[in-house]
């Protein structure tokens, strides 16, 4: 990226920051993971307005696949809807909604989508003196899991550096991964690094997660990688960190 570009860039975000700014009224969502079996025809979701102004949102969903280095890649889906697509909310009031399944999916893979849930601020009057409205938005992962389908996780480790690893990872498996930490343990037990982690792993992606030493250098050898999962689980691997 050139000069001139960095400079339109940065006066465009410091002129953003400047400007007058109203924040949308606050709102929450529940649950905010949707997990369904392919018989399931509906979930409920409960979406509450916690501020004084009154609100209304948009909810569209988009298939949630990720590419092979775990790039997320999202697109318009009509396999469900919202219903209503329109949530027109008083202050401090709730709404149940239901996303629905407009068709069965037979498929022994899981299916994986994203439910995103905008506040449409143009939608209230605007205050002339506001420049710049900013509007909340909520990203829901809703899962249609067979039985079958299970994850299928494998790791390895490799020396980034004197003081750092990296831990990649792959799911073979036909549902998603969600590691929460990646711990390097030493054959003495003692955590030399780690790292914590939201991010999901779905079915047939891979993931670089880089660990920092927990004290100097990492020292090389065998060790342990330990996965902790978001179900509770873990999962741990014999590996062998580079001199």
């Amino acid at each position: 990226m050139n000069n001139k570009i960095l400079r339109a860039a940065a006066s465009g975000m410091l002129a953003l920051l400047l400007a007058p700014a109203t924040f949308a009224g606050n709102f929450s969502v529940t649950p905010v993971r949707i997990f369904m079996v392919p018989r399931d025809r509906a979930a409920a979701i409960t979406v509450v307005n916690e501020s004084d102004e009154a609100l209304v949102m948009q909810a569209d969903v988009y298939t949630w696949k990720q590419k092979p280095d775990g790039e997320d890649d999202l697109q318009p889906s009509e396999d469900l809807f919202l219903s209503p697509p329109i949530i027109k909310l008083a202050p401090r009031a709730r709404q149940v909604v239901r996303l629905a399944v407009l068709k069965p999916i037979a498929s022994t893979e899981q299916q994986t989508y994203r439910l995103i849930v905008r506040e449409v601020p143009e939608a209230n009057a605007p205050d002339k003196a506001v420049q710049v409205q900013v509007a909340l938005a909520f990203s829901l992962p809703v899962f249609i899991t067979p039985p079958e389908a299970k994850r299928t996780l494998a790791c390895a480790v490799e020396r980034t550096g004197a003081n750092a690893a990296r831990a990649n990872c792959e799911n073979a498996g036909r549902a998603y991964a969600q590691p929460r930490e990646f711990a390097l343990v030493s054959s003495a037990g003692t955590k030399i690094a780690s790292r914590e982690s939201g991010g999901y792993l779905l079915g047939g992606s891979k993931s670089a997660n880089e660990l920092k030493g927990a004290n100097g250098a990492l020292a090389g050898g065998s060790a342990k990688l330990v996965v902790s999962l978001d179900d509770g689980s873990s999962q741990s691997y014999d590996v062998t960190v580079a001199e």
